[in-house]
């Protein structure tokens, strides 16, 4: 079936009124698959969804009040809407209504009805709430602090792909949080992350490079991956590596230039060594 064909074919069940289909539509204006992107389109294709019960389509309008698409940014709407999908066992919405608790979006912050609404989303496998109760045990937000059952959660989350996860589980391996200092399960984890394209990940594979492992040549490797998604403390080491010649021929050109980047994102060493450059 071609995209046009498809197109009318959802477009025709829609009007019918099949909540499936309606969401599809929506996703479709959403995306801009075929069509010309339309937020306003698919909030109006998720709403005639959402008010059948839907569940998809009840997150999907839950994260454009949230995001501001296609409707004015309204969090205490979001929450309206992800609550009626997170009632239904939706574990995308139930993680997205534990993240609105635990920073007070929308509703007063609430840790213990983030923790509430993260545990049943991980009932269901959900890797994001996986990684949000590491967070909320790390940082000790509504429990008490708990290196150790951050890592476990870490770890559920880590081992089923989780970028994010990855990384936080490579850090705490970096820095010995709650277990031993291990720096090869740290570039482990990080390698896993920076694979998938995670720019802190990234950077912090640079960084075991640069320190640990002093290979600035592979420590530059990372840095540019991370330094190319802007961010600015790969941005800063680019620049220190070419100004002072680690690994690469000495190029200021081309160390101003990613000092520039870095300062322009207010990074303040950044700019202190501009200004050096400037005086020599």
């Amino acid at each position: 079936m071609s995209n046009d064909a498809e197109i009318k074919l959802y477009r025709t069940l829609a009007e019918t009124g099949d909540a499936d289909a309606q969401n599809r539509l929506g996703l479709i204006y959403q995306n801009g698959e075929g069509v010309p992107q339309d937020n306003a389109e698919a909030v109006r294709w998720y709403f005639k969804a959402a008010e059948q019960g839907h569940a998809d389509a009840q997150n999907n309008m839950g994260l454009m009040y949230q995001n501001g698409k296609g409707v004015p940014q309204d969090d205490a709407e979001a929450v309206r809407w992800y609550l009626k999908a997170a009632g239904q066992g939706h574990a995308d919405a139930q993680n997205n209504l534990g993240l609105m608790y635990q920073n007070g979006k929308g509703v007063l912050q609430d840790y213990a009805e983030a923790i509430k609404w993260y545990l049943k989303a991980v009932e269901k496998g959900h890797t994001d709430a996986q990684n949000n109760m590491g967070l909320i045990y790390q940082n000790g937000e509504g429990v008490p602090q708990d290196d150790a059952k951050a890592i476990k959660w870490y770890l559920k989350a880590a081992e089923k792909g989780h970028a994010d996860a990855q990384n936080n589980l490579g850090l705490m391996y970096q820095n010995g949080i709650g277990v031993p200092q291990d720096y090869a399960k740290a570039v482990k984890w990080h390698l896993k992350a920076a694979e998938q394209g995670h720019a802190n990940a990234q950077y912090n594979m640079g960084l075991m490079y640069c320190t640990g492992l002093q290979d600035y040549a592979e420590a530059a490797h990372w840095f540019l991956k991370a330094a190319e998604q802007g961010v600015a403390d790969a941005q800063f080491n680019m620049g220190l590596i070419y100004e002072e010649g680690r690994g690469f021929q000495k190029d200021s050109d081309t160390a101003e230039m990613w000092y520039r980047e870095a300062a322009e994102q207010g990074h303040e060493d950044a700019q202190l060594r501009l200004d050096t450059m400037k005086d020599k």
